[in-house]
């Protein structure tokens, strides 16, 4: 990929800053924490700014532009600068470096691909190192097929031999539009949305449904009128409604056993059955 006047400018910015000695480092560190120097914050991130150059220049196989991913970086350089604690010894550059990777890699996720891939470490573990492995693997044996290789992937970085295979897949082509235009031979003015297959139901079978719908409405209706007030009670209250009543609550209601209601429902039930078997060939070619 060029690089542009404009990466060669910031690169050459970022080269030129100062370094800072760690007793420096630690005076601005702690002019930040303790009183918010805000001066002492952009010294530290301008003299750092090389870090995140050349860890933006690693990732810039994956086809986004150099400057957004220097940009990216130096928001995570800013997060690691506002998290730094001083008092632990430890030099701002080895801190900073796990905030812009962590920045740059959430980027290019975002970026990378309209597709929304998976987020846990495992699967961006994959998504970042699946190329650096297949190439050293080809490299050590030319003789490794293609699903033995994926295996050997799987198990380095723990994921499922059907992860590397989906997401070498999405590394080997690049996302296609499905309103982009597909080849004259295929039709005329066509684009790839038109050749996915609906899953909805065929209108014919939309149709049907409804009037079946509207058929066995009629036939329970109808049966429904053949039940007593109490066969009715019960059947209304445990198989129409959203939350059925049970047994013992409708025998405190009617003043009779639950194994009186349960004998009950059984009857309408049947007689229910019976209404409906006797009308269903009745209705179906009304």
């Amino acid at each position: 990929m060029a690089t542009t006047t404009a990466e060669r400018r910031m690169i050459k910015l970022a080269m030129s800053a100062p370094y800072l000695e760690r007793d420096e480092e630690q005076a601005l560190a702690q002019a930040w924490k303790n009183n918010q120097d805000q001066e002492a914050r952009n010294r530290i991130a301008m003299a750092h700014m090389r870090l995140v150059v050349s860890m933006a220049g690693k990732f810039r196989n994956f086809g986004l532009p150099l400057s957004d991913l220097v940009q990216e970086g130096y928001i995570g350089l800013l997060e690691a600068a506002a998290r730094f604690e001083p008092e632990r010894q430890v030099r701002f550059s080895t801190y900073a470096s796990w905030w812009i990777r962590a920045s740059i890699q959430d980027y290019v996720l975002r970026n990378w691909s309209i597709v929304r891939g998976g987020t846990s470490s495992a699967q961006k573990a994959l998504f970042f190192n699946l190329r650096r492995l297949r190439a050293r693997l080809a490299r050590g044996d030319t003789r490794l097929t293609a699903e033995a290789m994926h295996q050997e992937i799987a198990a380095a970085i723990g994921v499922s031999t059907a992860d590397v295979r989906t997401m070498d897949a999405r590394l080997s082509s690049s996302d296609i539009s499905l309103q982009a235009p597909i080849s004259p031979n295929e039709g005329e003015g066509a684009s790839r949305i038109d050749l996915l297959a609906s899953e909805a139901p065929l209108p014919d079978e939309q149709a049907e449904g409804s009037i079946d719908g509207e058929r066995r409405h009629l036939w329970l209706y109808s049966a429904l009128g053949e039940l007593n007030e109490r066969e009715m009670k019960i059947i209304r209250a445990r198989r129409l409604a959203e939350n059925g009543a049970t047994l013992e609550e409708l025998g405190v209601l009617l003043g009779i056993s639950k194994e009186r209601v349960r004998q009950i429902e059984n009857r309408a039930l049947e007689k229910l059955k019976a209404v409906l078997v006797s009308k269903t060939t009745d209705f179906a070619y009304a």
